[in-house]
């Protein structure tokens, strides 16, 4: 760590400057929202916490970290330089607020200098050591942080506009004059037209069935009046395809909705876009300050049923009790590392109107403890207890039960974190991630004993509101059993269903363990464990899951009462369809009674009998849905840069490739390659014909790769494409025929063109 921060340079002050902005700054903002690393916080509204805009773009330095691999890029004069390390996140941004530390001067602005961008929810895990039984489908990181040169705060109450310089030395060289040249040549550039953005004509779709996020609700209803829990906050999570700017999507929800913490993040790979209401925490000098929020209630264009909605949040005995509960939970949280007896409530169930909701809100506020920082503030409060619920820890392991997927970034914060020892970070709710042609958010609320399944599913839909509709896209509505679990959710087996274009049902790609398990107990759990992780490594593209399957299993054996019998677990994995995170692959646990063989036939033992054919599969003489070897064999030819894979028999001889088969043709000879197992081509067998028609002679040979030379011509065929000439085989230039293949395709399909 210390030669990174040496080889990133020293920060001896920020250089400051009042400059004038002639547009509005949201479109200012747009001038650096297509950069990597630019992060912009507007502040929507005119409520107290709402009085700076702010621009953090180029950045000179970047940390991600995810588990405990941590990553740190540095941006120089040259290309980028990535360090990788093991390490504990917290401890490293620790380290780099130390390493930039600046005197706390009168700055006249909350932050010139300092680290930019989010704490996703997951970071949880390295604060306290919970069960992990939610999906990881997205692999982005867990913090995500830039460094600026460039800072622009704009104060809307006293509207004047600050660019913020650090003063960086590399090599003992000056860079603020560089910096500053970046930026007034990007105010030269004309101002960029808003691009269009849209979603995908099915609109936003629920992780959840509505009976089962409602089944959700009842569960945790359970937990509260067994004693487990006081509130646990449930959330559910919509995705839709993606297509467009991102920043135009951030413009429009900004002018439709000015929340006090608009948030837009361009982390290179993926998008953030956040309009939170909720101040998580704040450190302005030694002063902290959470603004929790708790009661929602929706607005409505009548005049008289709004005033009712509004009268009814304010009068509800269970928002105020709720909302009670969490303000003692942060008062708890602050007070760790706050001087002793200077926490208090400052304002307590505030109203504030939005444009779909009513919120009630409080403020807590304390005196920092000399001897604590502002990374200590957060290791105290993080994450934020109005997102999670009380007592803290347990509500988080009810949340992984329950919730499907990992939440990333939803209820984690953003914000930033200064050099000078300021900080300020939002929840991250009302917060979209655009990702891989994917736009995803969720939405949830603190459910306690007396709350409704119903009311609580309708409340998410209210709380997504504003996003759904700037797609004008479709807003989800509703639509004795054996129990499993499927990506991360318990429900009945027979309302498990899988896509049928997913690769898992039209290949068979996939892979399985069948585990014995007693009085549920599984005792060779670990080494069927360590095989599934290895043939998910072999076979998948993405990282094995980081799941507690002890957990799971133990819920899923529980859930159908077998957790006192002998069993027979099941863990499965069906491959989806898209090739990046999020990902959509199928992973499933079940449990079914067990009898054991010998027992159940009543013998003594199993005959066996030796197979005559040899390993080369007799199922290729059929189109099966265990595609996989032919469809590996595909991949493996684009990462060559090839478009198909030739594929060999067993002694060496060639077969067909991974979609197709081939014909060789020699002078008037078609050769057939010859294979003991191979699918017999229905467009291969039209092509023979219309060949013969022409005069060609067609043979059956086992052929060597030996054979393709100069005077041989190659032809694949199969029912989609028709008949389409080889060009080149293992970069080498075959002669092609595409005058032979159109007329096999005039023939076959009556058209030239197949």
């Amino acid at each position: 760590m210390d030669k990174i921060v040496a080889a990133a340079g020293k920060i001896d002050g920020v250089h400051i400057e009042r400059i004038k902005i002639e547009e509005p700054f949201v479109d200012f903002a747009g001038r650096f929202a297509a950069l990597p690393g630019t992060v912009v916080l507007l502040s929507g509204g005119d409520l107290d916490c709402a009085r700076y805009h702010i621009v953090a773009a180029k950045p000179w330095l970047e940390f991600r970290g995810q588990k405990r691999q941590m990553q740190i890029t540095l941006y120089g004069e040259n290309t980028p330089k990535l360090h990788t390390f093991d390490g504990n996140p917290f401890d490293t941004l620790q380290k780099l607020i130390n390493a930039y530390k600046l005197d706390d001067t009168d700055l006249s602005a909350p932050v010139t200098a300092g680290l930019f961008g989010y704490l996703a929810y997951d970071l949880k895990d390295h604060l306290e050591r919970l069960p992990a039984t939610s999906v990881n489908d997205l692999g982005l990181p867990e913090i995500c942080f830039f460094a600026p040169s460039i800072v622009v705060i704009h104060d809307k109450k006293t509207g004047i506009t600050r660019l913020a310089i650090p003063k960086r030395f590399i090599n003992e060289k000056d860079h603020v004059e560089s910096d500053r040249r970046f930026f007034f040549e990007q105010l030269k550039k004309p101002t960029k037209p808003d691009r269009s953005f849209r979603g995908g004509e099915a609109g936003f779709k629920s992780g959840f069935a509505r009976p089962v996020y409602e089944d959700a609700i009842k569960t945790i209803i359970d937990y509260i009046a067994a004693g487990h829990v006081y509130q646990v906050n449930m959330s559910q999570r919509f995705m839709m395809d993606f297509a467009g700017d991102s920043f135009s999507l951030f413009k429009a929800l900004f002018k439709r909705n000015p929340a006090p913490f608009f948030a837009y993040i361009n982390a290179g790979d993926h998008q953030v876009i956040s309009t939170s209401p909720e101040r998580f925490i704040c450190l302005d000098g030694d002063i902290v300050e959470a603004r929790p929020i708790k009661g929602t209630m929706p607005r409505d264009a009548d005049p008289q049923k709004d005033a009712k909605f509004k009268q009814d949040l304010v009068q509800s005995k269970k928002d105020d009790a709720e909302l009670s509960m969490i303000v003692d939970l942060l008062r708890n949280d602050i007070g760790k590392v706050c001087a002793p007896g200077s926490v208090q409530v400052a304002e307590h169930k505030r109203l504030e109107a939005y444009q779909n909701v009513y919120h009630l809100v409080s403020i807590v506020k304390g005196t920092l403890d000399k001897s604590r920082d502002a990374i200590d503030l957060i290791k105290a409060t993080f994450p934020g207890g109005s997102i999670t619920g009380c007592p803290k820890i347990r509500a988080m392991e009810i949340i992984d039960q329950l919730e499907p997927v990992r939440r990333h970034l939803y209820t984690g914060a953003i914000g930033y974190i200064g050099f000078h020892g300021s900080l300020d970070l939002n929840i991250a709710i009302r917060t979209a991630v655009v990702l891989n042609g994917k736009i995803l958010f969720s939405a949830g609320g603190g459910i306690v004993f007396d709350s409704k399944p119903g009311a609580e599913y309708e409340e998410t839909l209210h709380k997504g509101r504003t996003l759904m509709e700037a797609f004008k896209g479709a807003v989800p509505t509703a639509s004795d059993k054996h129990y499993g679990w499927v990506d991360g959710v318990i429900e009945p087996i027979d309302d498990i269903s899988l896509p049928l274009n997913a690769l898992g049902v039209q290949y068979g790609y996939g892979f399985f363990e069948t585990i014995y398990a007693q009085n549920g107990f599984c005792p060779l759990l670990d080494q069927h464990l360590k095989r599934f992780a290895k043939t998910w490594v072999d076979l998948m593209p993405d990282a094995a899951p980081d799941l507690t399957w002890a957990d799971i299993i133990g819920e899923v054996l529980a859930r159908n009462g077998l957790d006192n019998q002998t069993a027979a677990v099941k863990i499965a994995l069906w491959r989806g369809t898209r090739q990046a995170a999020p990902w959509d692959h199928h992973l499933v646990v079940t449990a079914r009674p067990y009898e054991h063989r010998l027992s159940a036939l009543n013998i003594d033992g199993l005959r066996l009998a030796i197979y005559p054919e040899p390993r080369q599969t007799p199922l290729a003489d059929y189109k099966t849905l265990n595609y996989l070897f032919y469809h590996k064999a595909g991949e493996w030819a684009k990462a060559k840069g090839a478009h198909e894979a030739l594929i060999l028999n067993p002694g060496g001889t060639i077969s067909e490739t991974n979609t197709a088969n081939l014909l060789l043709i020699k002078g008037t000879d078609v050769l057939r390659p010859q294979s003991a197992h191979v699918l017999p081509g229905v467009m291969q067998a039209e092509a023979c014909r219309r060949l013969a028609d022409l005069g060609y002679k067609i043979k059956t040979a086992a052929i060597t790769p030996q054979a393709f030379n100069d005077d041989t011509q190659v032809i694949l065929t199969n029912a989609l494409m028709g008949a389409v000439p080889v060009i080149a085989i293992d970069r080498k230039p075959l002669p092609p025929n595409q005058k032979l293949c159109q007329r096999i395709n005039q023939a076959v399909f009556g058209t030239k063109t197949r």
